[in-house]
């Protein structure tokens, strides 16, 4: 894999940003990691993104996300994006604009990335994992599947019941829910569309303190008919939990088989 550290300015923050970026290379000599490639001129790609406390290059340190990426021949796209929720802020920067049009805008004029549906993805845990959520709820046309892992999903119960926490990010929180920053509400939305639907994919340690608001995520998705997958074990809100998972996660992508 190549590893790219990548600094940019961001028309929509109106400020730099960062992203770490890793492209397949299908070496033939490297010793202890297998690589592969789809052998094409533009790669299958995961937006990977990350949690509340931490920033782009969480993915990197505390997971082998590359080692794992490396055999299924994938680029694997990590933002930065502060502690925003992938929201447009209502007292600060446009995040969701920045992560849901600028940012795949750049990266593909930057590298050489997939723009096709069925080769892109979203994954994150906690904040990200309700970012990945978004982003193929809202876009269903742009991502074949997105994975939450520990994730936030629960946004407009979370935001009541810390409302200073989340005010500067939503502004009155009363208004989330049934809104397009609520996943229970666009996925209601997705389902009652005749456009096509992104394969979900949901995890939770039995343990974690988002646990319950996991449990009615999955429970509406299921009610609703969606295609989620979804797996529990004993963990809690940690990167030993999260290293295995997006494990899983890769597996499971609906990657096109290889020629």
């Amino acid at each position: 894999m190549a590893f790219i550290d990548c600094h940019f300015y961001s028309d929509s923050l109106g400020v730099s940003a960062s992203m770490y970026v890793i492209l397949p290379q299908p070496a033939q000599s490297q010793i202890g990691i297998a690589s592969a490639s789809y052998g094409t001129t533009k790669h299958p790609t995961l937006y990977l993104l990350h949690g509340l406390s931490d920033d782009h290059t969480i993915w990197m340190r505390r997971t082998s996300i590359e080692r794992y990426a490396a055999k299924l021949g994938i680029a694997v796209v990590m933002p930065a994006v502060n502690r925003s929720f992938y929201t447009d802020m209502a007292a600060g920067p446009k995040y969701w604009t920045f992560i849901s049009e600028e940012l795949p805008a750049i990266a593909r004029s930057f590298f050489p990335l997939a723009e096709e549906r069925e080769l892109n993805y979203a994954a994150g845990l906690s904040m990200g994992g309700y970012g990945a959520m978004k982003l193929a709820l809202r876009h269903p046309d742009r991502f074949a599947a997105a994975a939450s892992l520990s994730g936030a999903v629960d946004i407009s119960q979370r935001a009541l019941n810390f409302p200073d926490e989340f005010k500067l990010i939503y502004g009155d929180v009363t208004r989330i829910k049934g809104s397009e920053n609520d996943l229970f509400y666009l996925a209601e939305q997705v389902k009652a569309s005749k456009g096509p639907k992104p394969d979900l994919y949901q995890c939770c340690g039995t343990e974690d303190f988002l646990y319950e608001d996991n449990i009615r995520f999955r429970n509406y998705c299921r009610e609703l008919g969606l295609n989620l997958t979804y797996e529990e074990e004993p963990g809690e809100h940690e990167w030993g939990y999260w290293d295995r998972k997006i494990q899983n996660v890769l597996n499971w992508l609906p990657l096109p088989a290889r020629g």
